[in-house]
């Protein structure tokens, strides 16, 4: 397995720029330059109301690693302005955050070094190391913190014993509520000093009632004998334990037993074992290969078997100048980020999709209300109770119909991908099957054939079309996948599925190009959506050869007009291999991807900078970076997953962009069984091959 490459270093004040993003799926920090100061948290199913718009939304948490150190009685939060020469490192094979600054007061220097990082073998742990060598001998103080200040919510409980033991289990432990009381949060705090002089417990603060938790330590420090401070904090929301800081305390007990190195050492065993999915393309640029590894490093870290509440579409990434969609789960994240994951960590692609079971109540009751059968999925699901919770009016909610069939087409790929048949009778029958319900009643029966009348698409207008392509060529696929669920499972599907599949009118014009919908004009606002293109990949609509040429070429002539928007441009470079022309397609790996690069740790941006509705840097943007991994791993290779032998799964000869000579991938999961994948430009097909059992 070759090694990912590392974003460069990032030297001095960020300047506006965003800050560094750790996460491991169930808890996600934003690390500032400085990293002792506290950043931002989200934990995974923590919702509270969002403080202007009164919905329910992610809720920032007390950060869980915030210190402060203090040079003969002179301290960093006192004066931030004695700090100089800060860099930051990423390495992505391991996870981890390093942090470096020099910090002078009190006559003395202290050279600092902080190592971060979210671990992934012990998913409600956080753990900091922080390094101090001063050049002389001076009297310091470290402290560690929970950080609870400028986080709306309270402190409902706070402990720095444990009832009933002789001795505490851990520094102390407090349980967060968030506004409005919708979810609590635990938390436990673990610490110790390592270094010569280093007392062997640390003071607390029993008083501080609604405080932050801070475990303190002084010492007599000298030249060259460095101290390290170790910080491991455990973070259970409350929608996976009913008294998540009596279950934190458990998690950060379970830690120090087992040991902070140890920790690390499965935390970067862990990652070694993920990249073993490291998708390699032979002849691409180093700075496209390094944009590659950074979209997968976010994606796989934001994604994690014990997430309750899915990933957002910025994983658990929030900063205080962005709505960041208020942390709710939508379509996206099932088109995007579950495919791609299916075949790369099947288990965390296996929770987001739970998160969508969990909550199947709030999808029939969505179709009640609006008169329909089956199931219909939020819009914007909230991250706690998975009901719909878009602001304001809910115009997407109201008119873009397309969202259920992402979800259901979700399920039904991981249960192709997986084999897994009892996931396919338990989790994706349902969801199969309420989709097909809600799509046939749903649709109008005209002369025409049966017709999605006022459905938005892709191209969010103000006044709903008719037919829109993208959600038609969706449907279609949907309700045959629920036909053949059915007839795996030995049920009878119902025959109206089967006729609205077949029936389904989509707007082909008269030189054989697919419509966006009915009464297009490309010169429309939004006119360049290229949204049927969506529907040949990711989706694999069976258009007639002439109509897909056509509708390809007639699209991609237009994607000037486009680029630059989120979530689409990602999939530009696989329709134009698809069209057969490779300069394009490396065109648009640089215009439709590479240039939303944001440079600190490469966040891939929601809007292209240049781009007229960019307002502020918001990323790392899940939709692109994950539209991206998509395409290297089942567009560009021409794989459709099916219910077939996964080695007759490559369907379309190999076409890669300009000066790209193949795209392989060590490992990745099918049927339970790891394979290697592996594109030759120019040849019939790609290869997926087992090892022998």
């Amino acid at each position: 397995m070759s090694s990912p490459i590392n974003p460069p270093e990032a030297r001095g004040v960020r300047n506006g720029e965003l800050p560094a993003y750790v996460s491991n799926g169930l808890i996600g920090l934003r690390v500032r330059e400085q990293p002792l100061q506290a950043g931002m948290c989200l934990v995974s199913g923590v919702a509270g109301e969002h403080a202007e718009r009164r919905i329910e939304a992610a809720a920032p948490s007390p950060y869980p690693l915030a210190a402060d150190i203090a040079l003969n009685g002179v301290w960093i939060s006192d004066q931030p302005s004695a700090v100089s020469d800060l860099v930051q490192a990423y390495d992505f094979a391991t996870g981890e955050l390093t942090s470096r600054f020099r910090f002078e007061g009190g006559g003395r220097v202290a050279q600092v070094t902080v190592v971060t990082f979210a671990n992934r073998d012990a998913a409600a742990l956080v753990q900091q190391e922080v390094r101090i060598e001063v050049d002389g001998a001076c009297d310091l103080t470290v402290r560690a913190v929970v950080e609870t200040a400028g986080v709306r919510g309270r402190v409902i409980g706070r402990r720095v014993d444990t009832p009933g033991e002789p001795e505490p289990v851990c520094d102390g432990f407090l349980l967060w509520e968030t506004e409005g009381g919708l979810s609590r949060c635990g938390y436990a705090l673990a610490t110790e000093l390592l270094g010569e002089g280093a007392p062997e417990a640390p003071t607390t603060t029993p008083w501080d009632q609604s405080g932050p938790l801070v475990s303190g330590y002084s010492l007599r420090a000298r030249a060259g004998r460095p101290v390290r401070l170790r910080q491991m904090t455990a973070m259970v929301p409350s929608v996976m334990h009913d008294r998540p800081d009596e279950e934190a305390a458990r998690r950060v007990a379970r830690g120090k037993s087992t040991g902070f190195d140890e920790l690390s050492r499965r935390n970067r065993a862990l990652w070694a074992d993920l990249w073993k999915g490291r998708i390699v393309v032979r002849g691409a640029s180093t700075e496209h290969q390094a944009l590659i590894d950074a979209a997968f490093f976010y994606l796989n870290s934001s994604s994690h078997p014990a997430s309750p509440a899915a990933t957002s579409i910025f994983g658990l990434a929030t900063w205080h100048d962005y709505s960041y969609y208020f942390g709710h789960v939508m379509w996206d994240v099932d088109a995007f980020c579950a495919p791609p994951l299916t075949l790369l960590q099947p288990d965390a692609a296996l929770a987001l999709l739970e998160f969508r079971t969990r909550h199947l109540d709030a999808a029939r009751d969505i179709a009640k209300l609006s008169g329909r059968a089956g199931v219909q999925f939020p819009w914007e699901a909230a991250p706690l109770t998975g009901q719909e919770a878009s602001p304001g009016g809910g115009d997407g909610a109201a008119h873009e119909d397309h969202g259920s069939l992402h979800t259901a087409r979700a399920f039904g790929l991981h249960a192709d991908a997986t084999g897994d048949r009892l996931f396919l009778e338990a989790q994706a029958w349902p969801v199969l099957s309420g989709v097909a319900d809600w799509i046939v009643s749903r649709v109008t029966r005209t002369e025409r054939g049966f017709e999605f009348l006022r459905s938005t698409g892709p191209a969010e207008v103000p006044e709903p079309p008719d037919n829109d392509a993208f959600t038609l060529m969706a449907a279609s696929e949907v309700l045959k996948r629920a036909i053949r669920a059915a007839q795996e499972i030995g049920r009878e599907p119902p025959k109206a599925w089967g006729e609205v599949a077949d029936g389904l009118h989509l707007p082909i014009r008269s030189d054989d190009v697919i419509a966006a919908h009915d009464d297009f004009r490309v010169s429309e606002p939004k006119g360049a959506t290229p949204s049927p293109l969506a529907g040949f990949f990711p989706y694999d609509y069976p258009a007639p050869d002439a109509v897909r040429r056509r509708t390809l070429d007639f699209y991609l002539a237009h994607w000037t007009d486009y680029v630059g928007a989120p979530m689409l441009p990602a999939l530009y470079t696989t329709w134009a291999a698809m069209a057969g022309d490779r300069d394009l397609a490396l065109k648009l790996f640089v215009e439709g991807y590479a240039r939303y690069d944001h440079g600190r740790f490469h966040q891939c941006l929601e809007y292209r900078p240049d781009h007229p509705d960019s307002q502020v840097a918001a990323g790392p943007f899940f939709a692109n970076l994950s539209g991206m991994l998509l395409g290297l791993l089942m567009g560009l290779t021409g794989l459709v997953i099916d219910g077939g032998d996964p080695e007759d799964w490559p369907r379309r000869p190999v076409v890669l962009p300009a000066g790209w000579t193949a795209i392989e991938v060590e490992r990745i999961w099918v049927r339970g069984r790891p394979a290697r994948l592996e594109a030759v430009h120019g040849e019939a097909r790609a290869r997926l091959t087992f090892d022998a059992p």
